[in-house]
């Protein structure tokens, strides 16, 4: 029998999810605007809600480009609230289009300015109950998102992108995923 998460177990979608996506490195400026954009959305909900969601959102978010996104206009606003497909929440959709326009407008680009919280070692969580929800990390990256204008970025959100993108390996002690994730981080810091 394969060791996981525990949360992974509880729907085909979250195991999918977990098996193949949750904590392993993402890089690219519009790829983490989309995890970034679909944290944000999920900000209340449950995160199945945003898997079944996901495609709805990609085609309703340009693929997540962000200089379509930023591009967006009222029309596009009540267009998204008219769009059964996701999650219809006026406050978020706007929040995505500042948020385009805010990764616009960083220097070195939004993949660079989140990476540069990552630390090459990451704990091992002995179960669910040892994952924080927030970190020093993530609460410094929260606060420096909103100083560049982005929404939607409080730190619990932005600890969830970090382990959404392998920024942290939260995969718990056992879990088959956890070495491979850390196979991958280690390339990306290499000794």
């Amino acid at each position: 029998m394969v060791t996981r998460c525990a949360w992974a177990t509880s729907a085909p979608d979250y195991l999918a999810y977990h098996d193949e996506e949750w904590g392993r490195p993402v890089h690219g400026d519009d790829r983490v605007f989309e995890r970034l954009t679909l944290e944000a959305f999920q900000s209340g909900l449950s995160w199945l809600t945003i898997l079944r969601k996901r495609e709805n959102f990609r085609a309703a978010f340009a693929g997540f480009s962000i200089p379509a996104v930023a591009a967006f206009g009222e029309r596009d606003v009540e267009r998204l609230l008219a769009d059964p497909g996701i999650i219809r929440n006026r406050a978020k959709i706007e929040a995505a289009i500042v948020n385009a326009r805010a990764a616009l407008e960083l220097p070195g680009g939004l993949s660079a300015l989140v990476w540069k919280y990552a630390e090459p070692v990451s704990r091992a969580p002995a179960s669910l109950a040892d994952v924080p929800s927030q970190t020093p990390a993530s609460r410094a990256l929260a606060k420096e998102l909103k100083r560049h204008g982005f929404r939607f970025v409080g730190p619990t959100t932005v600890y969830a992108l970090m382990q959404a993108i392998g920024i942290v390996n939260d995969h718990v002690a056992g879990c088959w995923v956890r070495e491979e994730v850390n196979a991958l981080r280690s390339a990306a810091f290499p000794c």
